[in-house]
């Protein structure tokens, strides 16, 4: 596979079929602490490899491996004359720089080991080299890829290339995900692995389908269940983060070869099944790609867990990296972020970028459909009352009772599509608030925004639903504004005269059958004063009502088709919008009616 023609600028570093770089100019030279130590020198002990360990061990005179001790925080030797390295690229480096002062006899059953090990650092040190110069930019193949990258997503794609085990943290809405699936399109290492939010589980598997099978040529399967089972044949298997505990023993022995870690800040924390097993299964695939916005939360020492998980003991081990890092031996709170992040980035582990610096390159306005979870056993409680009223609509004929009844069976089957998944919505849109935006949350429906609130308590919401005052109503929105909550949930026709241009998403946990009432929505953000591309999330569930209103709408799972009430509405664009919201709703109630027999 070659991609010359998709690096820019003069002297562009190019990658061949093998995932390698060709020079236009000059490559780098291996750095002189990478060279190899000129033979025949005295040698002052033995160095050999302890595969249980899996570390560079030393076990030489004093005056040596009291040296690796002080200068390399990361080496680690109980006892007099031993000292360990961890078996990393980059700290392989570090132990060659030693060794050119203190030459050392290699054991000969680990002379190869050694030799591929120094020349996969040297590869690893002109490769991050070379991106800081120029950083590389890639496309993915049209066979493979059905969708086109911005610029600076083919960056991103570029990045991945070149480290393959790295964390991309862009800002939240800026593509991971699709920068992620271009990585698996371009390298095809199937089969693959999917760790990701339960919530996020579906829109996956969509999103899967839509860039790297819309013909259905790539085999997926989500993996359920704590306990495991047989793995049937696929090239893309989606499992959540809850579930890892109950594979950790097997995951590791089904030969993936890629890993991608989705929300990555689940693994934040270690000790934990969850953690241990993401660490082995990482541990076995040669790709591993973490994506995140907020890889931390509360403190900076929890960055060491993710990297951790990525590329092992990059920043050492954790007495090392605490005692050099943090404030303090063992303890999380570090002393430089600002150092640590920059650090990350020039040695190629992490890639970030905010909305402000890819501004010029975003729409002013987007909009996503994302398909999320629901609880198909809360809707089928709710929809049985739908049994009577299609027993009334059975026994008249009168067009206007028609009208009546399916209206009611109409509302009645929304409603049950809103709380049946707003569990998942919450969890969503708590996603988003922790990873710094400011949300405006639409519903509709009462018993759905009750349910937000009891979800999103912690959040400290504010809500505009049409049961407040006028002066309640103004003091939410003034609320949301100052800056003392970032999420106001509001009903879809309660947004009118509201100026509410803080927010960064705009969130449709409910749908309207009209096109002009959710772009009424948007725009209630989407104002003068607003410098922020507008991200505009559509929350679909697989079933109930969700589905014929995206048809309604011009919706398709993470796309829009259409453009959706831009444009001020006419008494006559009215009008034909309601009368298509009528057959719309006539057509869902035959559909139900279809599906559940008369009563006797």
């Amino acid at each position: 596979m070659d991609y010359s023609d998709d690096f820019t600028g003069s002297g562009a570093i190019v990658m061949d079929d093998f995932g390698d770089y060709d020079d236009c100019t000059s490559v780098p030279e291996v750095p002189a602490y990478l060279r190899a130590a000129p033979p025949g020198q005295r040698t002052y002990g033995t160095l050999s490899f302890n595969r249980r360990s899996k570390c560079w061990t030393i076990k030489g005179d004093p005056c040596v491996t009291e040296l690796a001790k002080r200068l390399f925080p990361g080496c680690d030797g109980r006892g007099r004359g031993v000292a360990r390295f961890t078996a990393h690229r980059r700290i392989i480096g570090d132990l060659n720089w030693l060794m050119l002062r203190y030459p050392l006899e290699i054991k000969e059953s680990d002379r190869t080991r050694w030799e591929n090990a120094l020349e996969e650092a040297r590869e690893y040190a002109v490769r991050r080299e070379q991106a800081l110069r120029m950083p590389e930019t890639a496309t993915p193949p049209r066979e493979t890829f059905s969708g086109e990258l911005l610029p600076f997503q083919k960056q991103g794609l570029g990045f991945m290339l070149s480290t393959r085990r790295c964390l991309l943290a862009d800002e939240m809405g800026l593509g991971k995900t699709v920068q992620a699936l271009a990585f698996l399109a371009t390298t095809a290492a199937y089969p693959a692995i999917l760790v990701v939010p339960p919530h996020l589980i579906r829109n996956w598997q969509r999103e899967v389908e839509r860039f790297l099978s819309p013909d259905g040529r790539l085999r997926v399967h989500v993996i359920r269940g704590l306990k495991p089972y047989p793995l049937p044949e696929a090239d893309v298997y989606i499992i959540h983060y809850l579930l890892l505990r109950g594979w950790k023993e097997v995951l590791p022995e089904q030969g993936f070869r890629t890993v991608i870690f989705d929300e990555m800040q689940e693994l934040r924390r270690n000790g934990t099944g969850k953690y241990s097993a993401a660490s082995l299964l990482s541990e076995a695939c040669e790709n591993c790609i973490g994506l995140s916005g907020t890889p931390i939360y509360n403190q900076g020492g929890e960055i060491w867990n993710v990297v951790n998980i990525i590329d092992f003991h990059f920043l050492g081990d954790w007495e090392s990296f605490s005692r050099e890092w943090c404030y303090g031996y063992n303890t999380a709170v570090v002393a430089k972020p600002e150092l640590l992040g920059e650090y990350l980035r020039t040695e190629g582990l992490m890639l970030r970028r905010l909305k402000a610096d890819v501004l010029s390159e975003l729409p002013a306005k987007r909009r996503l459909v994302q398909e999320i979870d629901w609880d198909d056993q809360v809707y089928r409680e709710l929809m049985k009352p739908v049994a009577a009223n299609l027993q009334l609509l059975r026994a008249t004929d009168d067009p206007s009772r028609r009208a009546i009844i399916e209206d009611a069976i109409s509302q009645q089957q929304r409603q049950a599509t809103g709380i049946a998944k707003a569990p998942f919505v919450c969890a969503f849109v708590r996603a988003l608030v922790e990873n710094g935006e400011k949300v405006l949350l639409m519903a509709h429906h009462h018993a759905v925004m009750d349910i937000y609130k009891k979800e999103l308590k912690g959040l400290r919401p504010k809500f505009i639903t049409g049961r407040e005052t006028d002066r309640q109503k103004d003091e939410a929105a003034e609320a949301f504004m100052s800056g003392r909550t970032d999420l106001l949930c509001i009903s879809l026709r309660s947004a009118s005269g509201l100026n509410l241009q803080r927010a960064s998403c705009v969130v449709f946990g409910e749908l309207d059958w009209s096109p002009a009432v959710h772009s009424q929505a948007e725009d209630r953000a989407h104002r003068i004063g607003q410098r922020d591309s507008l991200l505009c999330y559509y929350l679909v569930s697989p079933n109930g009502s969700d589905r014929d209103m995206q048809d309604a709408l011009g919706l398709k799972v993470s796309q829009f088709v259409a453009i959706m009430g831009d444009a001020p509405q006419s008494r006559e664009d009215q009008f034909l919008q309601q009368t298509e919201a009528r057959e719309r709703i006539r057509q869902l109630v035959e559909k139900l009616a279809a599906e559940t027999p008369p009563q006797p």
